[in-house]
């Protein structure tokens, strides 16, 4: 992936991504869609800009709820491209305000879910660019790895930072992946406010997702 960060990546759009729609919730995996046709999964720490990024990658800002107060999603959120295509918004993690079992409880439903879904075609971890790799990102990315799944770190709020920081951010963090890796890895720089990175993500889910 480039690094671009010119004019044209700015104002990027992709018409496939705005026709996401809700789906529906699922807090099991027996109340999912059919596994059929071309899923990508994103996941992240509360409070990383999860939601701000998924409603930027699809034009639309109430698609996914934005809000201050950690952990709003609580459930495998399944939004609509086409009759094929999803996108899923899965339970944030860390410092959410629940209890330990509801938290063991969601960590369970997503780990069931990356290696039992065969529609699943990438995983996006979406991180926080000031605070990359913190422990539990690394689990989610070692689950997505044993997953046998392609990975897209996905680096958020790069607005909060100048350029050289951005830059330092993201060569350690492609730095940190390349040891050991037995799956494609790819680490984007991303901004919802400036729309940095949004046409090469917007490249990389269409890649997996078979789009047109």
């Amino acid at each position: 992936m480039s690094n671009s960060r010119g004019p044209a990546d700015s104002h990027a759009t992709n018409p496939q991504f705005q026709r996401a729609a809700f789906l529906t919730a699922a807090s099991d995996l027996v109340r999912t869609p059919a596994d059929s046709g071309w899923e990508v999964a994103f996941a992240g720490r509360s409070n990383a800009g999860k939601s701000s990024a998924l409603n930027a990658i699809c034009h639309q800002r109430g698609l996914a709820r934005t809000s201050k107060t950690p952990g709003r999603t609580q459930q495998l959120i399944f939004f609509q491209l086409d009759e094929e295509r999803r996108l899923v918004d899965l339970p944030g993690y860390g410092f959410a305000k629940v209890s330990l079992s509801i938290k063991r409880q969601w960590q369970m439903l997503m780990e069931r879910y990356l290696e039992r879904r065969t529609s699943l075609k990438g995983l996006v971890v979406v991180m926080d660019i000031r605070h990359p790799l913190t422990e539990i990102d690394q689990q989610m990315i070692a689950w997505g790895i044993a997953a046998a799944l392609p990975l897209l770190l996905l680096l958020t709020k790069a607005d909060k930072l100048k350029r050289g920081a951005v830059d330092r951010s993201l060569q350690s963090v492609r730095k940190a992946m390349a040891a050991g890796a037995s799956t494609s890895i790819e680490v984007q720089p991303f901004s919802a406010v400036t729309r940095l990175g949004l046409k090469d993500t917007q490249s990389q889910l269409s890649a997996w997702l078979d789009l047109p």
